[in-house]
């Protein structure tokens, strides 16, 4: 199948009834038949079991308790020191830049608005401009689970309703927008590094994303932009490396940063691979 076929097929097929369908077919708890096609899963993305907390596939009564798999203790250590940034995924970087003029790299050739990117607020998009970004890529075989790269606060949680194209690197490199089209969930934080976004993007037959103090946000699905407000004395607060979302299936995690209060690892390039809990960068000194 060529590439060209490939983009052309996702933009004909109907991406959300298929990944709600996908969706129920991996809740299902099928006996045999799960068990079988976990492992035949396992052998088609090289899973490394030896790392999940129950590495025996037989474990896992459907297809959701295998994505979402917890890892043993102990496998990501967090790294140490209150002015570095753990990596919040398993996976490898899509693109790591500065937003210039609001714009955000997608791939050569493509960018986006980061106000579109938010849910298209220009207050909630304002203390972003001119930060740095950068776009994480979880492959079917990775970690699916989400973690804070600092402890923060809840401020705000939208949902932003659209498309559910691939994010793979391919689509990536062919789809306009992409990140700024698919169905989202934005999670904003007060952190010691100031507001720091959170954009868990969902994907075609992504089952489902969630939120430790929310639950399931999607599906069920919306056609409008719903926002949530939390009042900093009641709002979830979560410490650095302590899980935050999971994804039911890969997908990608945008994470936004405030101007001149980062500073991330130089030696990440696109396709470089990422391990939770790693060094992400470190806080600028005031």
């Amino acid at each position: 199948m060529t590439d060209h076929f490939k983009i052309l097929l996702q933009y004909l097929l109907p991406k959300h009834l298929l990944s709600r369908l996908v969706g129920r077919l991996a809740a299902m708890e099928g006996g045999r038949l799960t068990q079988w096609l976990i492992r035949r899963f396992i052998r088609r993305y090289q899973v490394d079991m030896s790392e999940a907390q129950y590495p025996d596939p037989a474990h896992y009564r459907s297809f959701n308790d295998f994505f979402t798999r917890p890892l043993k203790d102990g496998v990501r250590p967090l790294v140490e020191g209150g002015d570095l940034i753990a990596m919040p995924v398993d996976g490898a970087i899509s693109q790591l830049a500065p937003i210039q003029q609001g714009r955000i790299i997608q791939a050569k050739g493509h960018d986006y608005s980061a106000r579109a990117l938010l849910g298209g607020d220009k207050t909630l998009a304002a203390p972003f401009m001119g930060g740095d970004f950068a776009t994480l890529y979880l492959a079917p075989k990775d970690y699916h689970r989400i973690h804070m790269p600092l402890d923060g606060v809840l401020k705000s949680m939208i949902y932003v309703p659209g498309e559910l194209f691939s994010v793979n690197p391919l689509t990536a490199s062919r789809v306009p927008e992409l990140f700024a089209r698919n169905e989202r969930v934005v999670c904003v934080f007060d952190t010691a590094a100031g507001p720091m976004a959170l954009v868990l993007v969902g994907a075609t037959i992504v089952a489902s994303i969630e939120t430790v103090w929310a639950g399931t946000i999607t599906p069920p699905v919306g056609q409008r932009v719903q926002r949530w407000d939390y009042d900093p004395a009641t709002a979830p607060r979560l410490a650095k490396g302590e899980e935050m979302g999971r994804f039911k299936l890969g997908s990608t995690v945008v994470c936004l940063f405030a101007p001149g209060r980062v500073e991330l690892s130089a030696a990440f390039q696109p396709g470089t691979p990422t391990r939770m809990g790693t060094e992400f960068g470190r806080l600028q000194q005031d």
